[in-house]
């Protein structure tokens, strides 16, 4: 390995690079001059001292010692962990910019790779941007040499836990008890023993707060940690999960049976869902996601709907309301299984939910031949390319595409526009996880 350069060196901030860091080019005059250098904590427009921390063939990466020129969009950031902790990348740039940010991202993504163009840009999608998270996995670990058991996200070096004593992109309920967490797990026998703990909320019950803590640990827990966890849920209203092997593993330690839900108002729909189960990080944003699409996908009565990687029937269950008929598809049959009741619990009786892997062969799925008016599919990072080159997809008005990650969704536009002969009528960004270089989008293709 080449040895890193550790002197300062000054650069110029050109752009924003996908993840959230500067990048620029080694001036006239160093060693590598003109190579292409990404450079944490800082921003398009900015002259920074920099210290190189990696390097390789194409790119080196470098971080921020000190801001020389600043750019007009910088601000302060709240959190005192920015910088060390890799939970966020952009709290240094303005609220309002971190959206644009993202919607160049992703139009360039769809130039780049897809090689198409939107005929619109939609207006982007924001709501709160602190105290939003609502899901989320907290690394533990125990640092002898600190005499402390560490409790947060992955550092930017993703070898080590940050020690966190708050986080403001969590909810609050979960946020401001980060060392309170910490200092839990290390009065526990078991401190070495619980690599993570997962934490996810609904809307309060009778009991706790609607939040869920699911401690995993690698060695059966004693009575007195056992004590311990459930004093801990009781004096915070959070339900204690444990989680000593696999998912089927989680069982709950107090209550005896939390029941773990949220509303979407505007549709009258209650979804219940398992402390592991994958919900929409930001409530408030999924609200206006659902309400995006549904507005995108313009259904009308009596029409059938088709709802890929559907989930808990996050998008599903409002479609009902309006459709004739949804069917939802989805690759975890736990899920299925909770989308099926959750459309009992609402009342749902035009919706019907499959388990397939939309990433497979689905020939024989007889859901595939029935035949839809509408398309919606929200498919994880990977995309949906295997599923969409299988879709009989003549006779469909629109598809709705949510998408997690700009490159998937360009490749997949590319391949209904150049190839199946679609038009990507419009597309834009929601900001589902501000602070963070997460671009989540979504587009509208017509035939």
């Amino acid at each position: 390995m080449a040895r890193l350069d550790p002197s300062p060196k000054t650069v110029s901030i050109n752009d924003l690079s996908h993840d959230g860091r500067g990048v620029a080019r080694w001036p006239e005059g160093h060693a590598h001059a003109g190579k292409t250098v990404f450079v944490s904590g800082a921003l398009p427009g900015e002259t920074v001292s920099v210290q190189q921390t990696a390097r390789s063939r194409h790119f080196d990466e470098a971080k921020t010692l000190e801001v020389l020129v600043g750019s007009p969009d910088r601000v302060e950031p709240r959190c005192p962990h920015f910088g060390t902790c890799g939970g966020c990348a952009l709290q240094h740039l303005a609220e309002s910019r971190q959206i644009h940010a993202k919607q160049r991202v992703l139009l360039e993504n769809l130039e780049r790779i897809g090689h198409v163009a939107p005929e619109r840009v939609l207006p982007p999608l924001t709501d709160a941007a602190w105290g939003y998270r609502r899901k989320g996995r907290f690394s533990v670990r125990r640092v002898e040499k600190k005499d402390k058991t560490l409790v947060g996200f992955r550092e930017q070096d993703p070898r080590f836990v940050a020690d966190l004593r708050e986080c403001h992109t969590v909810i609050p309920q979960v946020g401001e008890r980060v060392a309170a967490l910490s200092a839990l797990v290390d009065g526990m026998d078991a401190r070495r023993d619980i690599p993570q703990i997962e934490f996810i909320a609904g809307d309060a019950r009778e009991e706790f707060d609607g939040v869920a803590l699911v401690f995993r640990h690698l060695q059966p827990l004693s009575d007195a940690d056992r004590d311990k966890l459930e004093a801990f849920g009781r004096e915070h209203r959070f339900a204690i999960f444990l989680q000593p092997g696999g998912i089927d593993s989680v069982h709950p330690l107090w209550p005896a049976d939390p029941q773990l839900a949220f509303r979407i108002p505007r549709w009258n729909i209650e979804f219940a869902f398992r402390p592991l189960d994958f919900i929409q990080v930001n409530a408030g944003l999924n609200e206006k996601m659902i309400a995006s699409a549904l507005e995108l996908l313009d259904v009308q009565p009596g029409e059938r709907v088709l709802d890929l990687f559907c989930g808990l029937g996050n998008f599903t269950l409002p479609l009902a309301r309006g459709a004739g008929h949804v069917v939802g598809v989805e690759g975890d049959a736990g899920l299925i299984r909770r989308a099926r009741e959750n459309a009992q619990r609402n009342d749902l009786a035009n919706v019907e939910f499959h388990a397939a892997d939309l990433a497979t062969d689905l020939s024989s799925q007889g859901w595939m031949k029935s035949g839809f008016d509408k398309l919606l599919l929200d498919p994880p990072r990977s995309g949906a390319d295997v599923v969409l080159k299988q879709l009989p997809l003549k006779g469909l008005k629109r598809i709705v595409y949510v998408s997690c990650h700009p490159g998937s969704l360009a490749r997949d536009a590319g391949y209904l526009v150049n190839e199946r002969g679609w038009k990507l009528r419009a597309t834009g960004v929601m900001d589902m996880f501000p602070h963070t270089a997460h671009v989540e989008s979504i587009a509208l293709f017509e035939p």
